[in-house]
């Protein structure tokens, strides 16, 4: 059985605010399996924000996982981080999960992988999955030339723009914010 995957997820810190949001497409080989997956969450009672791409299965137990060191560490977002990295990275069971995710409190945001890195992206942006590259150029360009946008409306319109291009994305786009 061919693994469901397939995604976009992109996150916005601009002007004290942070939006995380993602697509709504799994896909299983060429074919859209569902179209509606809710790939964001807010974690630790509201204050974190967390976004997956990759297997929707492993991607649930990392962000389950990752709640687990969030309250293992009092919600210290950075340091759960590193912990579920060296984790994965080195746990033989979750050394198989391919999935990554996204991150993000009020002040910072980082991207997580099974290769154990722990990521501080630039400009406060980062995306995840097979329409990243689309969603984070838009990102980049609205955060530099439309300073006035909202981050929530930034992460819209760079998923909108991902999805236009990328066929594993899909305009049904949900935002969670901080």
């Amino acid at each position: 059985m061919q693994k469901i995957h397939a995604t976009t997820v992109l996150g916005v810190i601009h002007n004290g605010k942070v939006a995380l949001g993602a697509d709504g497409q799994a896909t299983m080989g060429n074919t859209v399996a569902k179209s509606n997956v809710r790939k964001v969450r807010k974690l630790y009672g509201g204050k974190i924000l967390a976004g997956f791409a990759g297997s929707t299965a492993d991607a649930f137990t990392l962000i389950e996982r990752f709640e687990e060191k969030l309250n293992a560490f009092g919600g210290n977002m950075k340091r759960a981080a590193i912990e579920l990295a060296k984790d994965w990275r080195t746990d033989r069971f979750l050394r198989k999960l391919e999935a990554m995710l996204i991150v993000a409190n009020e002040s910072e945001m980082l991207i997580i992988s099974g290769t154990g890195d722990v990521l501080e992206p630039d400009n406060q942006i980062a995306s995840i999955g097979s329409g990243s590259m689309y969603a984070q150029s838009a990102a980049i360009a609205l955060k530099r030339h439309a300073s006035d946008l909202s981050a929530e409306q930034m992460v819209q319109e760079g998923l909108n723009i991902a999805a236009d291009i990328c066929i594993y994305t899909n305009h049904n786009i949900i935002i969670e914010t901080l």
